[in-house]
């Protein structure tokens, strides 16, 4: 790995951005770490970022060469805030971009996809990672963690689909070697944990980890929508309800080796990483 540069990590307080960032700088890598607070991250330079504040670019980007870009979230058209940013940084001098995308996004497709399949053209350094599903959500700020901690339950549409449920820490270890690297990925990678799992399987693995009751509760696609629309944009409820029925259909069945492929070290099991982050995460009932 190169220790030269500078890398603008953007959502650095983000899952994925605050491992990445913590990576690099543990490396010795030099980080700039962007955040809408220009929140402190140790051994890192706080930076004031926000993708809907323009005037806050410039001075994220300065003399930065690389960056690993987090889409604002809940946007249903990042590009349209993305692709902007993207070209000011080429002109500002990064020559590396690393963007965190999905899965289930394809080159092309809606969203992120649309900013997948520009960066090639934007840059001669570039990679996509397209993880599965966190293996965070059910132990951070998501709603399922939450519904864990409340009541014991997790709400899904997904029926008997499996998913190769991925760490936030194996994301991160890729991003930093595709950052880092002394020759580009120039590639998009699948990356997944070591095994599919069904949501029945996630809460005997939650229930048995902590010693209480978890249950997955089935809802229709309707309910799912219904229920995420009461915290998010109705579009993006929809979107989100309908990948849980492209679960139920067998989309995220599988598995990769990208992660030991990458870093040459195998990827966490959802059990692991849960008894890690446990003491923090799913505190049990009283």
């Amino acid at each position: 790995m190169t220790t030269t540069g500078t890398t603008l990590v953007i959502g650095a307080t983000g899952t994925t951005g605050s491992r990445t960032a913590a990576q690099l700088t543990a490396a010795g890598h030099r980080v700039k770490a962007a955040s809408r607070r220009a929140t402190p991250v140790r051994d890192a330079e706080p930076v004031a970022f926000d993708w809907y504040t323009p005037s806050t670019h410039a001075a994220a980007l300065d003399g930065a060469d690389r960056v690993y870009l987090t889409p604002p979230p809940g946007d249903p058209d990042p590009a349209a805030v993305m692709l902007p940013f993207l070209r000011q940084a080429r002109a500002a001098g990064v020559r590396r971009a690393v963007l965190l995308s999905a899965s289930v996004l394809p080159e092309g497709g809606p969203g992120v996809g649309l900013v997948h399949r520009d960066l090639p053209q934007l840059f001669d350094e570039w990679a996509v990672l397209r993880p599965s599903w966190f293996m965070q959500n059910f132990t951070g700020a998501h709603m399922h963690a939450a519904s864990i901690r409340d009541e014991g339950v997790i709400r899904t549409a997904t029926g008997n689909g499996r998913v190769g449920f991925v760490d936030a820490e194996d994301i991160a270890a890729v991003a930093v070697h595709a950052l880092t690297a002394e020759h580009a990925l120039n590639t998009d990678l699948v990356l997944t944990g070591p095994q599919a799992l069904s949501y029945d399987e996630i809460a005997t693995i939650v229930a048995e980890t902590t010693g209480r009751p978890v249950t997955h509760l089935r809802l229709t696609n309707a309910q799912v929508r219904e229920r995420l629309a009461e915290h998010l944009p109705a579009e993006f409820a929809a979107l989100l309800a309908d990948l849980d029925t492209a679960i139920a259909e067998g989309a995220e069945d599988r598995v990769t080796d990208t992660v030991q492929r990458i870093t040459g070290r195998p990827a966490r099991t959802f059990r692991t990483c849960l008894e890690s982050e446990l003491p923090r995460a799913v505190p049990a009932r009283p």
